[in-house]
């Protein structure tokens, strides 16, 4: 049986589309994915994702811990409230998953892990605390819910819902976050826009979204949300990276710190890996769509579509592809799509942001 959120009943009596998305049962739009799509780039919406795993760190040394256990590095932060993104390698240096860290204080971290690796994250975290932190303790807050709010006029709207926000997070900057009463309100998201995501108690998650519906906030699903993170640059743990591959052939090398001289879950295979593959982002000029598992041919030898959409910020299909590493920017690239092989620029990812498209036509 797939898992619900806290909000699960309000997404059925809005009439959302629901699917299993990583054991959970999720809205993929609740109408037109493409207007809640632009919802987001032009105004607000919003996005249950409280199957996201919050999972709160404590001890005398989770700092410590958290530096060797975490490939970038969390001595970056040293105001309370700071936000880290950062893979969770294995001794391989593959990518276990990616995810937020909190500094709340030197004894208190809060992490936020994808919904489908949870479990496994959870597990190898604490199995390494046990080895070699047992003054480590994890508790997973399942009483929470989370409510990501995006959009030019999300924190406007937000505060409009909340107003007891408003004062707390004023002075936010992105990548920071403040708790307000039984909330945690972080300036950080999944779409390539300013906003909120809103760490609530379950038990107030419905009101809290009830009041920024009346505020003008948008529902949207998993689907809006899809095609928001892939215009935005934004990597899909399982699709552009997972247990088989590193950050650096998944545009991740700025999440992992080399140059410190501490040592990390990982360090020593990715410094010995080679770096033969890259992921590059691709733009189809032409008719056609991009999709996952498509074969690129490039002048180097083939690839691999790893994530592609029709781009409704840029009106026209992009992707995510796996290829040799000495395929570079402005080249060009044919892709299997269905009996054909259609032409496609290699670009540097995001593709758009803050409302706007960042690709030339």
């Amino acid at each position: 049986m797939p898992r619900h959120t806290p909000l699960h009943e309000l997404h059925r009596e809005r009439g959302a589309r629901m699917v299993d998305f990583g054991g959970w049962d999720m809205p993929l739009s609740y109408g037109s994915q493409v207007e809640e799509h632009h919802a987001v780039r032009r105004d607000a919406g919003m996005f249950d994702v409280s199957h996201m795993r919050v999972l709160d760190a404590t001890g005398a040394d989770v700092r410590g811990f958290l530096r060797h256990a975490l490939a970038n590095n969390v001595d970056k932060l040293k105001e309370p409230g700071k936000a880290l993104y950062s893979c969770l390698l294995d001794d391989a240096g593959h990518v276990l998953d990616d995810l937020i860290v909190y500094f709340l204080d030197e004894g208190f971290f809060r992490i936020v892990v994808n919904a489908a690796t949870a479990d496994k994250d959870v597990a190898w975290l604490r199995g390494l605390a046990a080895r070699s932190a047992p003054g480590i303790a994890f508790r997973e807050r399942g009483d929470l819910a989370m409510i990501a709010v995006q959009g030019p006029n999300a924190r406007a709207k937000v505060w409009q819902a909340l107003p007891d926000t408003q004062a707390p997070t004023a002075s936010l900057k992105p990548f920071t976050a403040a708790a307000v009463g039984e909330r945690f309100v972080a300036r950080t998201g999944y779409t390539g826009e300013d906003g909120f995501e809103i760490v609530t108690p379950a038990a107030s998650a419905a009101d809290d979204w009830r009041a920024l519906e009346a505020a003008g906030v948008r529902p949207c699903g998993l689907g809006a949300r899809d095609t928001l993170r892939l215009e935005a640059g934004m990597n899909l743990y399982g699709q552009d990276m997972d247990e088989s591959v590193g950050p650096f052939e998944s545009a991740l090398a700025w999440t992992v710190d080399m140059a410190s001289p501490r040592d990390f879950v990982g360090k020593a295979a990715l410094a010995a890996a080679p770096r033969d593959r890259a992921l590059v982002g691709l733009v189809l000029d032409g008719g056609g769509v991009l999709r996952a598992h498509q074969k690129v041919h490039t002048a180097h030898g083939e690839g691999e579509v790893t994530s592609g959409t029709f781009a409704p910020t840029l009106g026209r299909s992009i992707a995510f592809a796996r290829v040799p590493a000495a395929v570079a920017v402005g080249d060009t690239v044919a892709v299997e799509v269905r009996d054909k092989r259609l032409p496609a620029r290699v670009v540097k990812p995001p593709f758009a942001r803050n409302g706007k498209a960042l690709v030339a036509a």
